[in-house]
């Protein structure tokens, strides 16, 4: 079905009907995994690389002091099935150069098991697996429910999962850009619609728990609290969440902060 042999052949598919790369943190065996493939798997065909095991908060980590393995698990119609031994991110590089034969034409990650709004981003595999995506050229999307419960209900989820990827498929994402998308853990009838918002800024206040092991060495077990820095803030994605609505947050790739670069070539005139 989708398979390729060398980069060097690497070609966009011409043809109309589209190919989805789809992947998670999660885990191939993942709820919020099989929900997002019933959904994605009506606009195409469908290439499922995601890790053998759960990735949760592995950012962009990708494997580089061990081999990666792969795995092809199933055919199931118009869906192929792989698992890979690394990250997210590294399901996503080897899925576009070695297992799929042409570019897919989108990425989609998730459902994520636990929300990635605000700072979450930054840890997220999710989030990780859309931004490598995008770093490929490749419109992608990551999904989230802020239910980290393995069972959780998911039909809203997948109704709203559905309904964004029909209309970003008919709009193109700008280069560089990439969509975070949370789903409140709430009965459809409960959920009031979609908000296009931006990133809440908050943080994350961190303590570790202190254990002995029986051969007498300390460990620690992380734990913390989420701090929103502005709860009154109507136009987060926190704020969203909190009330309702679906929230969607533009991820861009480039990290620069452009609101410092004119003060600090004027700081470091003369010295560059």
């Amino acid at each position: 079905m989708i398979f390729r042999n060398s980069f060097e052949n690497f070609q966009l598919k011409t043809d109309k009907r589209k190919t989805f790369l789809v992947s998670n943190d999660d885990g191939i065996h993942a709820n919020g995994l099989a929900a997002l493939i019933d959904v994605v798997k009506k606009h195409g065909d469908v290439v499922v690389v995601a890790p053998d095991k759960g990735n949760s908060a592995k950012s962009h980590a990708v494997t580089l002091d061990q081999p990666i393995y792969y795995s092809f698990i199933k055919q199931d119609e118009n869906v192929s099935y792989y698992s890979c031994s690394g990250t997210p991110v590294d399901c996503v590089k080897i899925a576009v150069n070695k297992i799929m034969e042409t570019k897919p034409d989108f990425v989609v990650s998730g459902i994520n098991h636990g929300s990635n709004a605000s700072i979450n981003v930054i840890y997220s595999g999710t989030m990780a697996a859309a931004i490598e995506g995008c770093i490929l050229g490749i419109p992608s999307i990551g999904f989230s429910l802020t239910e980290h419960n393995h069972e959780a209900d998911l039909e809203a989820a997948k109704h709203f999962c559905d309904k964004i990827i029909s209309q970003v498929s008919n709009w193109p994402l700008a280069a560089g850009t990439c969509l975070n998308v949370n789903i409140p853990s709430l009965p459809i009838d409960q959920l009031k619609g979609i908000k296009v918002c931006r990133q809440t800024k908050g943080f994350w206040s961190e303590d570790f728990f202190e254990r002995m092991h029986p051969h007498g060495k300390k460990y620690f077990w992380l734990t913390g609290e989420y701090l929103n820095c502005e709860p009154g803030a109507q136009d987060t994605d926190e704020w969203a969440l909190n009330n309702g609505y679906v929230a969607i947050v533009p991820v861009q790739v480039d990290l620069t902060a452009y609101t410092e670069l004119n003060q600090l070539k004027t700081f470091f005139h003369g010295n560059e």
